[in-house]
């Protein structure tokens, strides 16, 4: 049995899209109110207000996918522990009991990562 590790794959926090929302920002303090006519103005910042909620809606759908990602984890890695059942004090081969104290701290990496995916929502 080996226990079931993607790497530390933690959930970055809103790295994404602060970074494009920061672009915005600076976007419209360069294109301030002098350097664009009244009607252009109004066109540009409602293609950036509309940018910035796609942007959004991405980032979203990338943490709640990851959320289920994790929760998929988490669910084979409890298939494996269901073995945990058969064992007993008496068990000859003392590393199984690592190996199964392994898929615990994996099960708490994917559930950490599921809560910090599902918090930047």
């Amino acid at each position: 049995m080996t226990a079931w590790h993607d790497g530390d794959q933690g959930f970055q926090t809103d790295a994404a899209t602060s970074s494009a929302s920061q672009l915005i920002g600076r976007l419209q303090r360069i294109l301030g109110p002098e350097a664009l006519d009244c009607a252009c103005r109004e066109t540009l910042n409602g293609a950036l207000a509309r940018f910035d909620e796609q942007e959004r809606r991405r980032d979203m759908r990338r943490r709640l996918a990851a959320a289920r990602e994790h929760k998929e984890r988490i669910a084979a890695i409890l298939h494996f522990l269901s073995e945990l059942d058969a064992l007993t004090e008496a068990e000859a081969d003392r590393t199984v009991f690592e190996e199964f104290a392994l898929l615990f701290v994996e099960i708490t990496r994917s559930a950490d990562a599921a809560v910090s995916a599902l918090r930047g929502l």
